[in-house]
């Protein structure tokens, strides 16, 4: 009998057999989007369970566990560790066809040798072996990555991040990199509730933030501090892609608006502040030679009743259907007339700007750039097998 999920999992003819086991299966992994956490890697977390693990911070099985459903309290609430695990065991058989199906059980194969499908009766078995596991040393943080075969891995990173770990960790002979991206999404979304204690916070750090000269001015600075920390990447969320064209005074004038005022920008306001700061922030990276990645099209905190009980990203954003051609060309085309665009990476989370994004590359490519512009991966909502080819 054909083993459950065996090592030809996907590869449905001798071609892919070859490409899979031959030439990809042993490459290095270069990781340049993710969310870890490089305090966690610095020190080598050891976890205490499995359910940690995949439960502790994973919001899509929060809404897996919500849609089969199970009480807030099994997903990020106070249930202990088995029943958490036991529910999430006990909805598994329900998500055949899912990627989520897929990724534990891979898991389950690569990390702990265990190819029994997850299931209310195999439950108890398989927590008690995996958490026998995570007790051994690797299964350390570390050695997970080097097991992965990671060789470099880009963590996500406000601006005022002081970047601790990732300069503790470059001081390390580690057969792997841990380096920061630049994601300045909490300075340029000011019609976010956490616009104006982000300003606070960053002038408690010494910034002036009285103009827009001044943001920028943070905004350089915070550059010049993540490139000497190894940062070579930017990573903007942009939920819409909004853009038009102002001037240094016109912007000033909003700004002043919106973080000293405290009043609510008009949405031509917003395209013009947002336009402006991702402007200057593009040229920036292309002075550095960085790359630019724009995530595009989440519709995030649904429900406010559970933003204001969890806070945000707990597993109830969606895909918007934001208009994204024309303001997204016109972002670009602000930065290619005056040769000032950086090498960037699209990803559209809603499947229907598949085509809008990869017509769009072709629009600003040269530079003597091979692939200048590119079409990001499979995102989000598009982490599957149709989302990534």
């Amino acid at each position: 009998m054909k083993k459950f999920m065996d090592e030809d999992f996907l590869l449905n003819g001798d071609v892919a057999k070859w490409l899979y086991h031959d030439v990809a299966k042993d490459m290095p992994i270069y990781d340049y989007h993710n969310h870890l956490s490089a305090k966690d890697i610095y020190e080598n977390k050891q976890y205490d369970s499995i359910t940690e693990i995949w439960l502790g911070g994973d919001h899509y099985k929060w809404r897996i566990l919500r849609s089969n459903g199970y009480e807030e309290s099994y997903a990020t609430g106070n249930k202990g560790d088995y029943e958490k695990f036991l529910a999430f065991a006990k909805t598994m058989p329900y998500l055949i066809g899912n990627p989520m199906y897929h990724w534990t059980h891979l898991e389950l194969q690569r990390f702990f040798g265990i190819y029994e499908p997850l299931s209310e009766k195999t439950a108890e078995e398989i927590y008690r072996q995996c958490n026998a596991m995570l007790k051994q040393e690797d299964f350390r943080v570390r050695a997970l990555i080097e097991r992965s075969n990671v060789k470099v891995m880009c963590t996500t990173d406000d601006p005022k991040d002081d970047l601790e770990y990732h300069k503790l960790l470059g001081k390390e002979n580690l057969p792997f990199k841990v380096l920061p991206t630049f994601r300045p999404d909490s300075i340029v979304n000011a019609e976010k509730t956490f616009f104006l204690p982000y300003i606070e916070a960053v002038q408690k750090m010494g910034y002036k933030l009285e103009s827009i000269k001044d943001v920028t001015a943070f905004l350089e600075d915070r550059i010049n501090y993540f490139h000497e920390a190894g940062c070579r990447l930017s990573d903007h969320g942009m939920d819409s892609v909004i853009f038009q064209e102002s001037s240094e005074e016109e912007v000033d004038s909003i700004y002043k608006k919106a973080a000293i005022a405290k009043e609510k920008l008009s949405p031509d306001e917003l395209a013009k502040y947002k336009g402006y700061l991702w402007n200057f922030v593009g040229q920036e990276y292309a002075k550095r030679n960085w790359v630019m990645q724009l995530h595009i099209g989440a519709l995030r905190n649904n429900s406010k009743r559970m933003l204001n009980l969890l806070g945000p990203d707990t597993g109830f954003d969606s895909i918007a259907d934001n208009q994204v051609a024309e303001p997204l060309s016109k972002l670009m085309d602000s930065l290619d007339v005056i040769d000032k665009l950086p090498r960037t990476i699209l990803y559209c989370l809603n499947p229907s700007d598949n085509a809008v994004l990869a017509s769009m590359l072709g629009n600003f490519q040269g530079g003597g750039i091979q692939g200048k512009i590119q079409f990001g991966s499979g995102w989000w909502f598009m982490d599957n097998k149709y989302g990534m080819i």
